[in-house]
């Protein structure tokens, strides 16, 4: 049958996967190899040298595109590296509107890096899609959209900034970290590239670092595996045999990560020592209806605030966490806490950061795959 034609469960272990060639292993081989032997320059079967392709790490790739309805996947050495690439499409003079609620690395990579080679960045909301199309100049090249937002949770309407983005003709590209292709698809939804730290969900057991892009478009896909293989940031075999193996229960954690947070969110939202859960399967959440029109589940991740928002009240919970671990990143089978303010999102400046909501009192979690009670139990006795 063709992978176009499996269901996302299926793809998740079959998605552009045949069996190795040697000897017929189901699972690919880690090619722990730097080089391949040629017969003469240039004969070779397919691989000269492993930056540029390793054969563990095309399978990563082709599942990737699969599992993302793309045609082409191309495997990072982080999310970070992943987004570095999509930045090297620009030029100096370009201009980039992107999400005001974002990953702090993100930030930093966008202002500290790129902002001084003449790429100009907007960082604004965009839950609203008029905001967007006001922040248009004729020098905007690439539109950034995280949804859920990175950590409040926000929600963008992925198919009508696409309408947008054509309509200017604008690359537009979707961080899909939070979702993963099992709750949202957005090149289904208009979006040209996605993006995936992969370490999370779709590695899924914090033993790796790799990101991920996926495109359906020939030419920019060809442009993205010239940056990819000239600029190196390339992920190794075992990191892609490890992502890959991960995926095949992506589906199976998926379930489970949103059972628990909608749980959590839940229990969270009755407590009276809490102020304000941000998670979008709420009824009141802003812009849930686009939610629940883009997304198969609402996730499991969420951000809360106690009452009086206060920073000590704030670190002492995460202090007090014993299923919880206080750790940054998100997406494996254990829950994480973390306190954005000071860890994840501690680069972007205060002011900036309170702008979004991102302020001292918000603690932000990684719904694992626990028994949910546990996870109550414990939220409970930290809270106190």
């Amino acid at each position: 049958m063709s992978d176009k034609k499996l269901k996302f469960n299926s793809k998740t272990i079959h998605g552009g996967q045949q069996p190795d060639k040697a000897y017929g292993s189901v699972m690919p081989p880690i090619y722990q190899t730097s080089t391949y032997a040629q017969s003469t320059p240039g004969g070779h079967q397919g691989y000269e040298y492993s930056r540029s392709a390793n054969p563990t790490r095309t399978a990563l790739e082709n599942s990737l595109a699969s599992i993302e309805n793309g045609n082409y996947g191309l495997a990072f050495g982080s999310g970070l590296a992943a987004i570095d690439a999509v930045i090297k499409l620009l030029n100096p003079g370009d201009e980039v509107v992107s999400t005001n609620d974002l990953y702090g690395g993100s930030y930093r990579l966008f202002k500290q890096i790129f902002e001084k080679y003449g790429i100009s960045f907007h960082f604004i909301g965009m839950q609203n899609v008029d905001n967007i199309e006001k922040a248009i100049t004729k020098n905007t090249k690439l539109i950034w959209v995280e949804t859920p937002t990175n950590p409040m949770m926000n929600i963008i309407d992925i198919k009508a900034v696409s309408q947008l983005a054509k309509k200017n003709e604008i690359l537009l590209a979707v961080d899909n970290t939070f979702a993963t292709p099992y709750l949202q698809l957005p090149l289904d939804l208009g979006a040209d590239i996605v993006m995936h730290s992969a370490t999370k969900y779709l590695g899924g057991h914090s033993d790796v670092v790799v990101g991920a892009l996926v495109v359906k478009d020939k030419e920019l896909a060809e442009k993205l595996y010239f940056i990819q293989n000239a600029s190196g940031a390339v992920c190794g075999p075992m990191d892609s045999f490890l992502t890959l193996r991960g995926i095949k229960t992506l589906h199976v954690r998926m379930q489970r990560h949103c059972e628990n947070g909608k749980a959590i969110a839940e229990f969270l939202t009755k407590h009276p020592k809490i102020e304000k859960v941000y998670w979008p399967g709420f009824e009141d959440h802003p812009n849930h209806s686009i939610a629940k029109s883009q997304m198969k589940d609402f996730g499991g991740m969420l951000s809360f605030i106690t009452k009086g928002s206060s920073y000590d009240d704030a670190i002492k919970i995460v202090e007090k966490l014993k299923v919880f671990t206080l750790a940054e990143s998100l997406g494996g089978v254990e829950s994480l806490a973390g306190h954005p303010a000071s860890m994840t999102h501690a680069s972007i400046p205060k002011s900036e950061r309170e702008k979004s909501g991102v302020v001292d009192a918000l603690i932000r979690l990684s719904v694992g795959i626990e028994d949910a009670d546990d996870l109550i139990a414990d939220l409970e006795q930290a809270i106190g």
